[in-house]
């Protein structure tokens, strides 16, 4: 079987790394141009998906849309059986969806028709669901859509991150890749409709959809900077400047103070009151700073008990 693999980030890695491993013909990948990165953006680099190809001699197209005939051209002369997308960064136009023979593949972390979207591993930590997975299924032009090749599940563990669970997931995507490959070569595959009447979705996760509300009960703050740890970072403002917030969890006990006010120092962490309830929170990266503990951080005097988080705009 000749595929052709579609990735851009470290989440796509595991899956193409499976692929090699396994034997499979990859006979190419596209993935999206390098970026520039660094202070003076002058330096451009490549994507975690590329930095695999070139290591394995494999073909690379990064067109900025991939679309038109000369892409077309380019795709079809690699001469794909099927296609295999995981977090590659754009919708694909039908023609190109179709142009493999077998189709096209699609890794999608979450359990469709659940979470739909571009950030259904944030969503289901923020929801707080004990419970999500993988689904390896066909693309067609509709988000998320098409019909189910498998499903995987794994349980949430509680406390976990976004980057932790993000991890796991692509190991596991990875797995559920190679078993769903080997059902379509024996033609054991059943492929299963979505019920779109239970789609959920999980849209790009926006600037202020990070922003902290310590008016909610402790237990849905802390769901939310655990949701945006380490990227982009949930974020507050104290003395009118940001601070992100990472390693987060609701703390037992009688915890009085106004929404956002800074209570203490506690093990391991910073006590702040919520609506109901309060958070720990571990480490915090001050606008300006490097990322450090959050206990250091008081102590060093960046902020004190009874300094009102999220005030100051």
């Amino acid at each position: 079987m000749r595929v052709l693999f579609w990735g851009t980030p470290e989440f796509a890695t595991p899956p193409l790394r499976a692929l090699l491993g396994e034997g499979y013909d990859v006979v190419g990948v596209v993935t999206q141009p390098d970026r520039p990165q660094g202070r003076s953006r002058s330096t451009l680099v490549p994507s975690p998906v590329k930095t695999i190809a070139l290591e394995e001699g494999l073909p690379v197209l990064q067109p900025d849309r991939p679309r038109g005939p000369e892409f077309l051209a380019q795709m079809e002369a690699l001469e794909p059986d099927l296609s295999v997308v995981v977090a590659y960064g754009h919708i694909l136009p039908q023609e190109v969806i179709d142009a493999p023979p077998m189709g096209t593949l699609n890794i999608h972390a979450s359990l469709l028709p659940a979470l739909r979207g571009a950030a259904p591993i944030q969503a289901a930590i923020r929801q707080g669901l004990s419970e999500t997975g993988v689904t390896i299924m066909r693309m067609v032009r509709e988000l998320d859509a098409g019909p189910v090749l498998l499903r995987t599940a794994t349980p949430i563990v509680e406390h976990e991150s976004y980057g932790e669970l993000q991890q796991r997931l692509a190991e596991l995507g990875a797995l559920a890749l190679m078993e769903a490959l080997a059902l379509l070569s024996l033609g054991a595959v059943v492929e299963e409709p979505q019920d779109d009447t239970l789609a959920t979705y999980a849209p790009k996760v926006e600037r202020e959809d990070a922003r902290v509300d310590w008016s909610r009960p402790a237990d849905e703050v802390a769901r939310v900077i655990r949701a945006y740890d380490p990227k982009p970072g949930a974020f507050t403002t104290v003395h009118g400047a940001q601070v992100k917030l990472f390693g987060a969890r609701p703390v037992s006990g009688d915890h009085s103070g106004r929404p956002g006010e800074v209570l203490a120092s506690a093990e391991g962490g910073l006590l702040v009151a919520c609506g109901a309830g309060a958070v720990q929170v571990a480490y915090v990266h001050p606008e300006g700073r490097r990322r450090l503990a959050a206990a250091d951080w008081l102590q060093g005097r960046g902020v004190k008990p009874g300094d009102v988080l999220g005030s100051n705009g």
